[in-house]
């Protein structure tokens, strides 16, 4: 398995560039082939209102077809990883599922974890995943589908996404928060974004109300 750890930190729209917002923002047009308007680090305290998130219906690790709209009025956290993955992505789930842990009992927040290895990331084996990590199924989902419905997610999110020879997925990290409209709020690059700080994002947007 290969896949590309990039740089890691806070990822949302801003005025003006650092060196180190160019870079990632780079990273992001080489490998995905598209623009995406964001880039490392902000200095404004609020949160952007980036863009409508992007919309998915997929089959979660009970085989049920679950919608990104189901979660409308909710905190939505997106993010790509595969089960086959040995390194980085049981480092990005144990991170997410320990912060799953410490919003509590409430169910304001869901989690949303897409495979991007379809063919081999059945809802049994996601289930076993999901198990292996202790993630809880009322507020963590783990979701497949088809080859094209999983390229079209990964390309709308501006995730890289590439097959390797049966071996594994070359893929790029990149966790999403969706406020409680369903719009795009802010996004982690990597893996070794400060979990206080991913936090602290969570609890604003829960903080906010949705729009009448």
């Amino acid at each position: 398995m290969r896949a590309f750890q990039g740089m890691s930190g806070r990822v949302k729209t801003v005025r003006s560039l650092r060196a180190d917002a160019v870079m990632g923002l780079l990273l992001i047009v080489l490998l995905c082939g598209v623009w995406h308007p964001a880039v490392v680090h902000a200095a404004s305290p609020a949160l952007p209102r980036i863009a409508p998130a992007p919309e998915f219906t997929l089959l979660d690790q009970s085989g049920r077809r679950v919608t990104a709209r189901q979660w409308r009025g909710k905190v939505l956290v997106v993010t790509f990883v595969f089960a086959g993955c040995s390194q980085t992505c049981p480092a990005l789930t144990a991170k997410l599922v320990a912060i799953q842990r410490q919003l509590g009992a409430g169910t304001d927040v869901h989690f949303a974890a897409i495979t991007v290895d379809p063919l081999n990331d059945t809802p049994e084996v996601l289930n076993q995943y999901a198990r292996a990590y202790g993630a809880d199924p009322r507020r963590f989902s783990f979701l497949t589908g088809s080859i094209s419905e999983i390229e079209d997610i990964a390309r709308r999110y501006a995730v890289y996404r590439k097959a390797d020879g049966g071996v594994g997925v070359d893929h790029t990290f990149l966790t999403s928060l969706v406020d409680r409209d369903g719009v795009l709020r802010v996004q982690y690059l990597g893996t070794r974004f400060d979990p206080r700080e991913f936090l602290a994002d969570v609890q604003a947007l829960r903080a906010e109300r949705p729009r009448p």
